[in-house]
């Protein structure tokens, strides 16, 4: 599967990147890299920024809730319908869990993508063609801060990194495209030298309850239950443990960390039972 070049910070971008013609500014996600390919076979093979995952088991928990919103979400038949061979086709995007930023979860979808590779082409799709192919196939393209911007009306020197889409604070940063395949990106200041991954001071049984709340519990149960989707423990415990380790992915898996995984996960399937249990006597 294709790997994802490294994107330079504009102080050490191309100098063709802004010498002329159009760019799009793309808002710079605080997020980990996913990539996927649609298999002949209808199954969905993924990677992150250095592996690629043969057997679904191998995925790491951090990027789950990723993984399943592609798997729900993508309109195979639409990318079936659209190139001749799916297998020439390779999707790049955010995995959407916490690093540095408090995403609205609610509203950021677990995926946004932001680029598409055609092995046919034998390159990176246009920006503005990116952005329509993942819409139509289903998914969420990462939002276009301003789009076909001319070249001489950009100065990254005083350029002022905007609001996020998806919370009420500023964004990572932006990645700079144009069409011709060259890209860089600019850091907002706030987000240049913050160390992603503090040490956890909490027992893993006194995270598992600051995490694993009524509240949660009560959210992921109701959100089955819409979906037409039975409630059963290894249903609700798997989409809680998802939820978790999306909102919480420095504190579960940061590298200075000393949390007991699977300790945390044996807590998270008690409450979860605890839960059920008077769940079911309330109905």
């Amino acid at each position: 599967m294709k790997d994802y070049p490294p994107i330079p910070c504009v102080e050490t971008a191309p100098d063709c990147l802004f010498e002329s013609g159009h760019l799009w500014l793309l808002e710079k996600i605080d997020g980990a890299p996913l990539r996927f390919q649609l298999q002949p076979s209808g199954l969905i093979r993924f990677g992150d920024r250095n592996r690629v995952y043969d057997d679904s088991d191998d995925i790491p928990a951090p990027y789950q809730h990723a993984v399943r919103h592609v798997r729900e979400h993508l309109e195979r038949d639409a990318l079936r319908s659209a190139v001749d061979d799916v297998e020439d086709v390779v999707f790049f995007g955010e995995a959407t869990h916490h690093h540095t930023i408090e995403y609205d979860w609610e509203r950021t979808p677990s995926f946004l993508g932001f680029d598409v590779w055609s092995a046919t082409a034998d390159a990176f799709r246009p920006p503005d063609t990116v952005d329509g192919i993942f819409r139509g196939i289903g998914l969420e393209p990462v939002n276009a801060i301003e789009r076909e911007l001319h070249t001489r009306d950009f100065d990254p020197d005083s350029y002022t990194v905007p609001e996020s889409a998806w919370y009420d604070g500023p964004a990572a940063g932006v990645v700079i495209r144009n069409k011709r395949g060259d890209r860089a990106k600019l850091l907002h200041p706030d987000f240049q030298d913050v160390d992603e991954t503090a040490p956890v001071d909490s027992s893993a049984e006194e995270l598992a309850a600051e995490y694993a709340t009524r509240r949660r519990l009560e959210n992921v149960a109701g959100m089955l239950e819409d979906r037409g989707q039975s409630v059963t423990f290894e249903t609700l415990y798997e989409r809680v443990l998802e939820d978790i380790a999306r909102e919480k992915h420095t504190q579960l898996y940061g590298e200075k960390g000393t949390l007991e995984l699977g300790t945390f996960r044996s807590e998270v399937s008690a409450l979860t039972r605890a839960f059920l249990e008077e769940w079911r006597d309330g109905e």
